[in-house]
């Protein structure tokens, strides 16, 4: 599979879907450009583990496994786009 895409005034790229698709990558996954022997570029995705996400979560009463799920959606979508502050 060959993607390409172009890079803006600020430097930035938008991942074309079909390799968003094919690599399983969603909002708040890092990715990790690493350069082979041959001087080829790898893309690794990297994803937080429960453990990073640790912390965030505020909770007076039980939680349901729903709401830990939703819970971990929303700080990785906060994560993505950089409005998630760990002293909140």
């Amino acid at each position: 599979m060959a993607a390409s895409a172009k890079v803006t005034s600020k430097h930035q790229i938008t991942l074309p879907a079909g390799l968003r698709k094919s690599l399983d990558i969603h909002a708040g996954d890092r990715i990790e450009f690493v350069a082979n022997s041959k001087g080829v570029f790898e893309v690794h995705v990297l994803r937080e583990s429960l453990a990073d996400l640790m912390g965030i979560l505020k909770s007076e009463q039980p939680l349901s496994g729903k709401d830990i799920e939703k819970w971990i959606a929303e700080a990785r979508s906060a994560m993505a786009t950089g409005s998630w502050n760990a002293g909140d």
